[in-house]
């Protein structure tokens, strides 16, 4: 896939502020000038978009496969149907979770074959990998917390704290291993503060692609 855009996904734990984030450098954006695309996993797409009320209904039990499949299918349909056709215009794309939540969750947190998990990844987006990834890192007992004092809560929510230590491990390895396109920002600060961090990763990749 050419990709002329730029493609930045936002990622964390629950309750790292991933959705508060896109929305203020939505703004930022706005006036430097940007007409950035924003849009979400799961979700993204009519179809991905239904996958998204299967996936997060509380009331249903998925195997871990299944779950996993769900994803990828989303992940297909989104990438198709919006991130690809808006990177190859040229446009800046921002995404609230991609790939790397497949590997985190599913990969590390439903303990699935990581090998595999990747490989279907690299499928489903036709190899397609974001610029920069921003992880918004939180401890997972602060983060659910926060989620709580929100209200209902979703399926992947409701899962147990060993689970979501085990998706923090899973966002922080890769970020280890690939420190060249992500960028990992404490999430138990002000918003204010978050911002200002995310701010400061995204705009020497800006002015780069903006020159280009």
């Amino acid at each position: 896939m050419t990709a002329a855009g730029l493609l930045l996904a936002f990622e964390g734990p629950e309750g790292a502020g991933k959705s508060s984030q896109v929305a203020r450098l939505r703004q930022r954006l706005r006036t430097e000038g940007f007409d950035p695309l924003v849009t979400r996993e799961p979700g993204g797409s009519v179809a991905g978009d239904r996958i998204r009320d299967i996936l997060l209904d509380p009331a249903l039990h998925l195997e871990p496969l299944s779950e996993l499949l769900l994803y990828a299918a989303g992940r297909a349909q989104h990438v198709a149907e919006r991130i690809g056709p808006a990177l190859s215009a040229g446009r800046l794309v921002l995404t609230d979770r991609f790939s790397a939540a497949t590997v985190a969750y599913q990969g590390h947190g439903r303990e699935l074959d990581l090998a595999f998990v990747e490989a279907l990844n690299a499928r489903v987006t036709r190899g397609l990998r974001p610029h920069l990834t921003l992880l918004l890192d939180i401890d997972p007992e602060l983060g659910l917390a926060r989620v709580a004092a929100r209200g209902a809560t979703d399926r992947l929510e409701q899962a147990d704290l060993a689970f979501h230590r085990r998706v923090r491990r899973g966002f922080l390895a890769q970020a280890d291993a690939d420190p060249g396109h992500w960028y990992v920002i404490a999430a138990a600060r002000s918003e204010e503060r978050v911002a200002a961090d995310v701010w400061a990763a995204v705009a020497p990749l800006l002015q780069t692609w903006r020159s280009a």
